[in-house]
């Protein structure tokens, strides 16, 4: 089921037909309007939605009224939770080392001795 739900969302249509019924219910017409598809095309993002269970359709008539399921958007956020903290720890170490190769930078700039000036050139030359 998350891989149906991963799959879902790796489309830009698809994440934006869901952001738009978070908003509240919408027609498959109304979830079609912004983009240039047909409406048997919205209705296969639908379906793939659908499967995934991030939208229940309901029949209203002839009506088809879509809803948001957010359950399984927690199961999705659960999952790339784990990966979260694995990238922050990483991050801290990456931000650990690079003050700590500052610190190191600016320590050895701070030990070494002036430079001398150059020669002053000889009357001739």
């Amino acid at each position: 089921m998350i891989n149906d739900v991963f799959h879902a969302l790796s489309d830009e249509t698809r994440r934006a037909m869901l952001r738009s019924l978070a908003q509240g219910e919408k027609t498959v017409g109304e979830l079609a309007e912004p983009y240039p598809m047909t409406l048997a095309a919205a209705s296969k993002h639908i379906k793939v939605l659908e499967k995934a269970g991030l939208i229940r359709r309901e029949i209203r008539w002839r009506t088809h009224i879509c809803h948001l399921e957010a359950a399984p958007l927690k199961q999705a956020m659960d999952e790339l939770a784990q990966y979260q903290r694995f990238w922050t720890e990483r991050l801290d170490v990456l931000e650990r080392l690079l003050v700590e190769e500052d610190a190191q930078a600016t320590a050895s700039t701070d030990l070494k001795p002036a430079p001398k000036p150059a020669p002053k050139p000889r009357a001739g030359e």
